[in-house]
């Protein structure tokens, strides 16, 4: 039997991470602080450092001598709820999503004028995502982390001095937790709400493949496929607290959900000796999101066998466009603007997703203090539309409703920072 009655919950498997990262929906794009200055506009078209592993393998063919590049991104996020209305009583602070911190590491060499290889360990997905705990929408979310963790070992060969492919299969470990509370204080003389709290992990492979093209010496032209990943996903749900422990259980869980694929199309102009441009924009099949299921065994009752969410999602372009400035032959100045748009609305928008259409601004720098190294970092500032979330009642005991309407507006906004050092030898 299926029932909708933790509507919101599952989010966190498939939508949460948009919180603290730099990407829209899911997707996370701090892996790399050489394209984070330029806000990743032609990330497919230039091969900076080894982190191109990740932004197109085919550019491992431009990287002449073997390289181990590695950094952290770290976000600071901030949630504003204003206009809160529920039946459910409680507080509204906002300011979910604590100190994040996002790593990266990659290793890249050439075996000869044609072959390159290399490996990359970074994270695509991540959050977490912590109201306080008096929070009046906790009954559709009240926390959620998850981590996805991906080995990505790439090949490229060039062709010629003009294309370029690559190729890697990624390795990726997801990991999630969710929470919730249901409105059963007084219920039973219950003296607090019923926690719910749902695990799962699972491992799966999927692949990045690209291609580079280079007309001139001054243009680049890149496109990368990032593949869908299908995970089975396998945990337990634990119910507790409920009232005179009638519906307290541990079950065991079962989730499939895949991930959607993305293209990223990019283009890397070098105007003269110290200006370049970058553009680009990427595709991403949210619409592969349409609803998530939670298979329990060993459930109380039949109503908890299934546990349902309609998400609806629809597919995005994003789009990006940057500048460098080579200011001598040490530092290199960048500045980048991007326009994300959110893959829901205000129908199917929770507490868990409150995203809206990002806009993100950056600036960064690199240093080479000499040619084995370079020093890499960038800031970026996002914010958001103001948003709506107006979740309806949900799952009912008796005359008692589980989870009060919420409804309220959200105005989101990040600063991030990323350092990266590359060695070259």
């Amino acid at each position: 039997m299926k029932t909708t009655w933790l509507k919101t919950t599952l989010a966190l498997t498939i939508g949460a991470a948009s919180a603290q990262a730099f990407a829209n929906g899911i997707a996370i794009n701090e892996q790399s602080a050489s394209g984070a200055g330029t806000a990743y506009a032609g990330r497919a078209s230039s091969a900076l450092d080894a982190s191109t592993i990740y932004g197109n393998p085919a550019g491992l063919s431009k990287l002449k001598r073997t390289e181990i590049s590695g950094g952290l991104a770290v976000v600071d996020a901030k949630d504003d709820i204003s206009q809160a209305h529920s039946s459910a009583t409680g507080s509204n602070k906002g300011d979910s999503v604590p100190l994040a911190a996002v790593p990266f590491g990659y290793f890249a060499t050439p075996l000869d004028d044609k072959v390159s290889v290399g490996l990359g360990i970074y994270v695509p997905y991540g959050i977490i995502n912590d109201y306080e705990g008096g929070f009046q929408g906790r009954s559709h979310g009240s926390y959620s982390k998850v981590q996805v963790i991906t080995v990505q070992p790439t090949i490229s060969y060039k062709f010629n001095d003009v294309v370029s492919v690559g190729f890697g299969p990624t390795i990726n470990r997801i990991d999630g937790k969710l929470e919730n509370y249901l409105a059963t204080t007084g219920v039973a003389g219950a003296k607090q709400d019923t926690k719910v709290s749902i695990k799962g992990d699972d491992t799966a492979v999927g692949y990045n493949v690209g291609v580079l093209v280079t007309p001139t010496d001054s243009t680049s032209l890149g496109m990368t496929y990032h593949s869908k990943v299908d995970y089975k996903l396998s945990g337990h749900t634990n119910i507790s607290d409920s009232p005179l422990g009638m519906f307290d259980s541990r079950m065991n869980a079962k989730l499939d959900i895949t991930l959607p694929e993305s293209l990223d199309m990019s283009i890397t102009q070098k105007l003269d000796d110290r200006w370049t441009v970058y553009g680009g924009t990427t595709w991403t099949r949210w619409s592969r999101l349409q609803e998530i299921e939670v298979r329990n065994s060993g459930a109380p009752l039949a109503s908890f066998d299934t546990i349902g969410e309609e998400l609806k999602w629809h597919d995005t372009w994003s789009a990006a466009i940057g500048t460098s400035y080579q200011f001598n032959d040490q530092w290199v100045l960048r500045t980048g603007f991007a326009y994300d748009p959110s893959p829901t609305t205000n129908e199917h928008r929770t507490v868990r997703i409150p995203v809206g259409d990002r806009k993100i601004f950056t600036l960064g720098a690199g240093y080479s203090p000499n040619a084995d190294m370079t020093i890499d970092v960038a800031y970026a500032y996002l914010w958001e539309s103001t948003t709506s979330v107006n979740q309806p009642d949900g799952k009912t005991f008796g005359p008692v409703n589980l989870q009060p309407a919420y409804s309220a507006k959200y105005d989101n906004s990040a600063h991030g920072l990323t350092a990266q050092m590359t060695y070259r030898f």
